[in-house]
């Protein structure tokens, strides 16, 4: 593997409307993200990641763009965002930007101009077809709910959007719109970008010519992923983008891939792939159901830990997977992967380290580094989420009682990783002094930085100390590019793995409040990091503790 600027680094996820709120309206904003800059880089953080904060009526918190060339004023001006990007610089540290460019909103100029005239250029720019009477283009269900085709304003036509109605898919088939894209990905390299993470990015290649798959669901509709099973050809688009745009550059990228084959991995992320790195879902997507939230499967600490093996075996040393415990479209995750009851400080340090240790580019989302959890609701009239609110409505008409469905929702909402960033006990968790857009978990007065950072046995100092053994020179050779190989895996609640390279690491979690023991494989040369304040040792063999999670030097 050829070797780059961005393997050693730790990256942060920014989402910025709920991140700091410098001017008291509610919103976070960049001038916030700029003021909080010195306390990222004091954890450790090299990268952010900035969720969107171009111009956008927010039907998708964002992610629904209608000017890629302008900040939204909510979020600031262009200029509070090169003046991050240059602070950022300062401390040596980079800024990536969500590129989305699947789908426009439906309120930019492109998008405008294509009701005016769909026969003309920026017809092209979608996905139009003939509207016809009692039939819809394709039975396609939207990411959101409903149908993936709603009238073009005006005309006789029909657009296709795979998620909400206000995000036109774009036509990445014409070249013309390609070079809008790229155009505009140079202009922000050319303002100092680091690079970007881009956004639903499987989506932006169709299975030609549009057609109908089995239905999935009684509403006669099917999953868009039965298309995207289907859709052949996307590493042309990929390919081209990276030649005329990031490799420029030497730009980074992370890109949102799902349903990758095994066969593909060299082409997403080999030294001559398309992105840098690639998110691993498979944690988040285990146990998802065709159904709907309410018939997923909860995963269990046995199925994590096989998910994190699975993904590490599939990539081996090909390339760069970047790892995650949670982002803005998954709830908090020591919330989701640590057993109901069971969350606590010991257990929050050991999913971290079992996580930030596996080979690859460890991602930490904003407030996850303080172990932040997801937000108590008693009505669906509180939930922002558009998803959930379709997923409620689903959960609903399966037969679940009003309770039942908000118990699904509260779960695996978005907004419990939307809430705003828990900076101290002061009203609104430091937040904003006025109202917030979104309701402040009521946990902020226990769990906020302002109280950890002061604290040696917190969360935050824990990450702190992941952070720096994961750059000490002694090891970081070791745990950037050695290799993963999992150890004692048929073992019930015990997730364990070496790190191989220069020297031998061992990766130990007991992933259950119950002790268990383990022998160790060889001499312990030393303890790097240990969330409890003891080891119960007894000639090699280690009694864990609930949720305890040992990083040992072995001289095997």
């Amino acid at each position: 593997m050829n070797r780059k600027w961005w393997h050693d680094k730790v990256a942060y996820q920014i989402y910025p409307k709920s991140f700091y709120d410098s001017n008291g309206d509610g919103i976070g904003d960049i001038p916030g993200i700029i003021s909080k800059l010195d306390y990222l880089k004091d954890l450790g953080v090299d990268i952010i990641w900035l969720s969107p904060c171009y111009q956008s009526p927010l039907a998708d918190q964002g992610y629904d763009i209608s000017d890629y060339y302008k900040i939204d004023p909510r979020f600031g001006t262009m200029e509070d965002m090169d003046q991050l990007i240059a602070e950022a610089k300062k401390r040596n540290m980079y800024i990536l930007m969500d590129l989305v460019v699947n789908h426009c909103s439906d309120e930019h100029e492109w998008f405008r101009r294509a009701c005016e005239d769909p026969e003309g250029k920026y017809g092209n720019f979608f996905y139009l077809r003939d509207k016809k009477e009692g039939s819809l283009p394709t039975n396609w269900r939207s990411y959101f709910g409903g149908s993936v085709w709603d009238d073009l304003p005006g005309t006789n036509k029909q657009y296709l959007h795979v998620f909400h109605k206000k995000q036109p898919d774009l036509n990445w088939e014409n070249p013309e719109l390609r070079e809008e894209v790229y155009k505009n990905i140079n202009w922000w390299l050319d303002k100092g970008l680091g690079g970007f993470r881009l956004d639903a990015i499987i989506n932006i290649k169709k299975a030609l010519p549009l057609h109908d798959y089995a239905p999935d669901r009684e509403d006669g509709l099917c999953s868009v992923q039965a298309m995207l099973k289907e859709a052949a050809g996307i590493g042309k688009f990929l390919g081209e983008m990276r030649d005329r745009t990031f490799q420029k550059y030497d730009a980074f990228t992370v890109g949102e891939v799902f349903n990758e084959k095994p066969e593909e991995i060299p082409d997403f992320i080999g030294d001559e792939g398309y992105f840098s790195s690639m998110f691993d879902f498979n944690e988040t997507i285990f146990g998802g159901s065709e159904k709907g939230w309410y018939d997923a499967t909860p995963i269990t600490p046995d199925d994590y830990k096989e998910c994190c093996f699975a993904a590490q075996s599939k990539v081996g040393d090909i390339g760069f997977l970047s790892n995650i415990i949670e982002n803005h479209d998954e709830p908090r995750g020591v919330s989701h992967y640590i057993p109901e009851g069971d969350c606590c400080l010991e257990s929050k340090k050991m999913l971290a380290a079992l996580n930030f240790m596996l080979r690859g580019l460890p991602f930490i989302y904003q407030g996850q580094e303080l172990g932040m959890e997801n937000v108590p609701i008693s009505s669906i009239d509180e939930v922002d989420d558009i998803s959930a609110r379709d997923e409620y409505q689903v959960a609903l008409k399966a037969g679940l009682s009003p309770e039942q469905a908000l118990k699904v929702i509260a779960r695996l909402s978005r907004d419990n990783a939307r809430t705003p960033m828990q900076w101290s006990d002061d009203p609104n968790a430091g937040f904003t002094s006025g109202t917030p857009w979104l309701k402040v978990n009521p946990n902020y007065t226990s769990i906020n930085a302002a109280m950890q950072i002061e604290d040696a046995d917190s969360v935050y100092s824990f990450y702190k100390k992941l952070i720096a053994l994961r750059k000490d020179p002694d090891y970081k050779e070791t745990i950037v590019y050695g290799g993963l190989e999992p150890l004692w895996r048929d073992r019930h609640n015990l997730m364990a793995y070496y790190r191989k390279g220069d020297c031998t690491l061992l990766v130990v979690g007991n992933y259950q409040r119950k002790e268990q023991e383990i022998k160790l494989p060889g001499i312990c040369r030393n303890v790097l990091l240990n969330n409890y304040k003891d080891i119960a040792e007894d000639k090699g063999t280690i009694t864990l503790h609930g949720y305890q999670v040992l990083i040992l030097e072995m001289a095997i």
